[in-house]
């Protein structure tokens, strides 16, 4: 016959058995690894969105208006020259140009595509500073100093982006040079706030470039192929304008008889002759 004391003693224990059974630690472990992980993901988007909020507040200062046509004069570094738009060379012919890289005066008449586009190779100056006359920003880099990872980087803000171009710069004196039509911002690191902040100023800034509204669209073969662009050649010295080939780079006021604009805004085309200036 069985106890009384041992009996409860058999009941409690088969209700401990029961009650542990009862209690699923392992559905309750499932549920707070995702509730722990769904913590994880919101809290990611609420940092990124965060940062880039904090991002757009911070170069909002550097958005161009009618009261503020120039935001880039808040940008320690940047500096300026007025030139004269539209004074054409044609493809065979070079500018003696100032500034390295260049940043405005006489052009080549067809246009660097500069539609977020990162050339793998260095163009031909006269192409690129056209792409400027049209309101782009061109991102330049001395390949020796700027590579790898860094050179993602600064492609990464020209992708997709319009208006916007890049391409190695051999011989640059600073690892990176950044050119808007008559402004530039030389820099050493991939990193530096003030690249964004020189873009926000200055891409299709209305009030700071010539040919508002014209194309950045790539024209093709035979006029400026973006798969196959003319290579680059430094500048030839300016001792050497007197030759037919080579021409002034024209500053605002400062030199006459270039060969004026074919053509305005994204019908622009080469002017004919060689004068001094075309």
């Amino acid at each position: 016959m069985v106890s009384g004391k041992n009996s409860k003693a058999v009941r409690n224990a088969r209700a401990a058995v029961v009650s542990h059974r009862s209690t699923p630690w392992g559905m309750i472990a499932a549920i707070l690894v995702v509730v722990l992980f769904a913590g994880a993901i919101f809290g990611y988007y609420v940092v990124q969105n965060n940062a880039k909020q904090a991002k757009v507040d911070a170069l909002a200062a550097f958005t161009p208006s009618a009261t503020d046509k120039d935001p880039s004069t808040k940008i320690p570094g940047v500096i300026t020259a007025t030139y004269t738009g539209g004074q054409h060379v044609q493809p065979n012919q070079e500018v003696a140009y100032t500034h390295s890289p260049p940043f405005g005066g006489t052009h080549d008449g067809f246009w660097a595509a500069c539609n977020g586009v990162v050339y793998p190779t260095a163009v031909r100056s006269e192409n690129m500073v056209h792409a400027l006359e049209h309101g782009s920003v061109w991102i330049a880099y001395n390949p020796d100093r700027i590579t790898g990872a860094a050179v993602q980087t600064l492609a990464a803000k020209v992708q997709g982006q319009p208006y916007t171009l890049m391409s190695p710069y051999p011989g640059l004196d600073q690892p990176i040079s950044l050119q808007s039509w008559g402004h530039q911002l030389k820099l050493s690191d991939v990193n530096d706030p003030r690249i964004d902040q020189f873009i926000q100023a200055l891409r299709t800034n209305q009030y700071a470039y010539p040919e508002v509204g014209a194309s950045c669209q790539a024209l093709g073969p035979g006029q400026f192929d973006q798969d196959n662009p003319p290579p680059f050649k430094p500048a030839p010295p300016v001792s050497a304008i007197n030759n037919t080939t080579v021409m002034p780079e024209i500053i605002a006021g400062a030199a006459t008889g270039a060969v004026p604009d074919a053509g305005t805004g994204a019908g622009s085309t080469p002017a004919t002759g060689t004068g001094t200036g075309g």
